[in-house]
């Protein structure tokens, strides 16, 4: 049990190494909704490899981390800010709101899915999706 509290330990500082360029590459704002001048979280994206990696990684504000891991369906009010960030060239970025998308399920989120442009990178991604 220490030696997984050590591991955890151990990523969780290699994750807080990622930070500074995690910033520069979102301009200080949410990957998300876009909220700046706010605390943010690393959040990582499934499936994590090993080694944390910026390409697996987002930036969000502590409200979409707090909203991506609450129980239960999500809430469509606060995630249409997603119909900005499912156009995002990163693929850790469209992948994510894909991924809220699909579990919205609502009228406007079905709508945008059937519009939205897919990179290949994640395409790829989400059909080895296991979610």
């Amino acid at each position: 049990m220490v030696r997984r509290f050590e591991q955890n330990q151990q990523r969780l500082s290699a994750l807080g190494m990622l930070g500074k360029d995690l910033a520069r590459r979102a301009h200080s704002k949410c990957e998300l909704c876009e909220a700046s001048g706010v605390k943010f979280k690393t959040l990582e994206v499934s499936p994590v490899p090993t080694e944390p990696d910026i390409d697996h990684c987002l930036l969000v504000c502590e409200q979409c981390h707090s909203e991506i891991h609450r129980k239960g369906k999500p809430d469509a009010k606060y995630w249409r800010c997603l119909e900005n960030s499912a156009w995002a060239e990163l693929p850790v970025i469209q992948v994510t709101a894909v991924r809220l998308l699909r579990a919205i399920a609502e009228p406007w989120t079905e709508q945008l899915l059937e519009q939205l442009y897919l990179w290949p990178e994640s395409e790829a991604w989400l059909e080895n999706d296991p979610i």
